[in-house]
């Protein structure tokens, strides 16, 4: 087996419900997955950054305390970490205000080396941003020249449809590299003006990966193969929180492709019932991330998980 390198945005989430905080957590998309993945015994590593301050210093710590290799985050001293206040409604959704000073040389590090047993996890608007575009794209491209898996969130926010038609090329490319590709309905209500599952794969997806994973909030979850699409309900739980359902869903997708040792090589072959079981790791994730106002699997469920 080989590790799990995500890839991605380090923040400092606030909560709040009816104006007031209840709480306060490291977050990001890839980090709250990549925290998951460490929690239940993934090798796994971060490649980010943070500031050089106390908010810094606290991402890194909960890293390493969930068992997460911190060797390629970059702290910066010009700038400082990013702030996100989160104020969830009554359905525990978010609206998101974020805070951001970040250097003008980013992303300083040594990016890790990869093998053909490795799994890159990405997504969202870090592997996009044109600041970064020119130190991740290489990365994603030798990790595809190496044989690794990558799993792309596409993760689009509302924040960033006036950037649509720019960033679409890079997109494209992360598809391009992609051993399957997740979106929410959200993500191509904003990207592409709909949120039909087999248009979207049909029209946007498969031209650039043929495995595509459709998540549509409390709805069921659509899985997209050359052979086969199948549709799997979404577990019902007490939701406190949906701010990383779809990062736990993510880290249960990769939980599931680590654990059964499938590599991008091996992708193609997966039959039914093993699609099926990778699935159920990414639901049962997903599902105990919202009965949480943290952001990934505590570590008693992780300690059961994986036995």
């Amino acid at each position: 087996m080989g590790k799990v390198f995500g890839i991605g945005e380090t923040v400092f989430d606030i909560l709040f419900k009816e104006n007031a905080p209840v709480g306060a957590v490291p977050g990001g998309s890839v980090y709250n997955s990549i925290v998951s993945l460490g929690r239940v015994g993934v090798p796994a590593a971060f490649i980010s950054e943070v500031g050089n301050d106390r908010v810094g210093e606290i991402i890194v710590e909960h890293l390493r305390d969930s068992g997460v290799d911190t060797t390629a985050i970059c702290c910066f001293a010009d700038g400082k970490s990013p702030l996100s206040l989160a104020f969830l409604n009554e359905q525990g959704d978010a609206d998101y205000i974020f805070y951001k000073d970040y250097p003008a040389n980013r992303l300083a590090v040594e990016f890790p080396t990869l093998t053909k047993d490795d799994i890159v996890l990405c997504g969202s608007y870090f592997v996009l941003n044109p600041v970064l575009r020119s130190k991740v794209k290489p990365f994603l491209q030798k990790a595809r020249e190496q044989g690794a898996t990558i799993y792309y969130d596409i993760n689009f926010r509302r924040n960033h449809i006036h950037e649509r038609e720019a960033l679409l090329p890079a997109i494209i490319e992360n598809m391009e590299l992609a051993t399957i590709v997740r979106g929410s309905a959200d993500d191509f209500r904003y990207l592409f003006d709909t949120a039909d599952g087999a248009e979207i794969y049909t029209s946007h997806i498969a031209p650039h990966c043929k495995n595509f994973i459709f998540t549509a909030g409390s709805g069921p979850v659509t899985l997209f193969t050359p052979s086969f699409t199948a549709q799997y309900p979404v577990e019902q739980v007490q939701v406190r929180s949906t701010v990383g359902a779809g990062d736990n869903f993510n880290a249960g997708v990769v939980y599931g492709l680590w654990r059964g040792g499938i590599g991008h090589g091996n992708v193609p072959a997966l039959s039914r019932d093993e699609w099926d079981k990778i699935m159920r790791y990414g639901l049962r994730f997903s599902a105990h991330a919202c009965t949480l106002l943290e952001n990934y699997v505590d570590k008693e469920w992780a300690a059961r998980c994986v036995h």
